[in-house]
């Protein structure tokens, strides 16, 4: 697919084009560019539906489905109806600013880009697009290890900040050697996956018949023969990764406040509470159900950063509310890379960006800062 981007499917009159404008001009103030990107999309849950008829079948079910009944799938969404936003009002509230500082990156907006294989399974480009259209948004791009391009070559292509995703190796020299790649490559921080001992029971894939195309490849293990994850990982492997360079190391999937606590004991320099898009364990509760326990076990000492389910400006209000300092998404990116390649990336960020923006001046808040958990009901 190449990244010339879809026209509408239908013409519409000048009020409606009018009534659209009046309605991207106030949400999506903040894109700068315009919403070419996603053309005939207004939100992120229209977008997914947009790309189910362009991704092949088996290339969407991977991308999309989740483990099991898919019941977490599901919960990742439905967790943050129930938290509702209590505006203020006389707030004096003219323009909000949603930047940020994280791990020592100045970042323009609280919505950074999750570590996703699946790159080159929906646009010709692979990482190279979504890298673009992420520089084009100002937005941190975590690289999955199993990306299509090596590390090196993105960072190559790179504009932005970059933290690098792990899977941990049986080998342990591996393991060393793409860490000590990364960061001699110039990513910012190491994000070591710790909820993925094992596949989950993704039977979307089984259903499909679903194996890896040509576009999958994984270059980052070209001279090593392949994936070996270790299956057995234990606190001792945290500390391993951290020996092996000087960047910060964040340990992603945590859901237990306990494995949270000890985290940062062990020097963890952020925590990133993630159920692996409801991939992993079926019947786990959504990242946002747990934030504030989490919250309360690390009680400020370091950065929280939360994936699942974020579709919504409202999401990414809510889960600041109650105590991340980040969010994170990826099946969206890899949907705005199929449908605009660089640009759709970039407008993804956007759009969610600007819905933000506008959540916080209906809401009467002008800072990230002031979003705090008096702000729900």
């Amino acid at each position: 697919m190449s990244e010339t981007r879809l026209q509408p499917e239908h013409s519409v009159s000048d009020a409606e084009q009018q009534q659209e404008t009046e309605i991207r001009s106030n949400v999506f103030s903040h894109s700068a560019g315009g919403p070419d990107g996603l053309p005939g999309v207004l939100n992120l849950a229209e977008l997914e539906e947009r790309v189910r008829g362009i991704i092949p079948k088996g290339a969407f079910d991977f991308i999309a489905s989740g483990a099991g009944d898919e019941w977490t799938l599901g919960e990742n969404r439905r967790a943050f109806t129930r938290r509702e936003i209590l505006p203020r009002v006389y707030a004096g509230v003219d323009q909000v600013d949603v930047s940020t500082h994280l791990l020592g990156i100045d970042l323009a907006t609280p919505i950074i880009a999750a570590p996703t294989m699946g790159h080159g399974l929906v646009h010709a480009d692979a990482e190279f697009g979504a890298i673009k259209g992420l520089a084009r948004a100002n937005v941190l791009f975590t690289l999955s290890c199993l990306s299509s391009r090596t590390l090196e070559d993105v960072a190559q292509q790179a504009t932005g900040p970059l933290w690098f995703q792990l899977y941990q190796q049986d080998d342990d020299g591996i393991t060393r050697e793409l860490v000590q790649r990364a960061a001699a490559a110039g990513y910012k921080a190491i994000v070591q996956t710790v909820d993925a001992d094992v596949a989950g029971n993704r039977e979307a894939n089984l259903r499909n018949q679903f194996t890896s195309p040509p576009s999958l490849a994984l270059a980052n293990f070209a001279s090593a023969g392949g994936v070996h994850r270790r299956k057995k990982l234990s606190w001792a492997d945290l500390e391993l990764v951290q020996k092996y360079s000087d960047l910060p190391v964040i340990p992603k999937g945590i859901q237990h406040p306990e494995d949270a606590a000890q985290a940062v004991r062990l020097g963890a320099a952020a925590i990133w509470i993630s159920n692996h898009g409801a991939r992993q364990l079926d019947g786990v509760p959504s990242a946002f159900t747990v934030l504030p326990t989490v919250h309360n076990a690390v009680a400020g000492r370091v950065p929280i950063i939360l994936d699942g389910g974020v579709r919504r400006g409202q999401d990414v209000f809510k889960a600041l509310a109650l105590g991340a300092s980040a969010v994170a998404i990826g099946r969206p990116v890899l949907y705005g890379l199929a449908l605009g390649g660089a640009d759709g990336v970039a407008e993804v960020f956007r759009r969610l960006t600007g819905e933000l923006s506008n959540v916080m001046q209906l809401a009467g808040v002008s800072s990230l800062a002031g979003i705090t958990p008096s702000a729900l009901l």
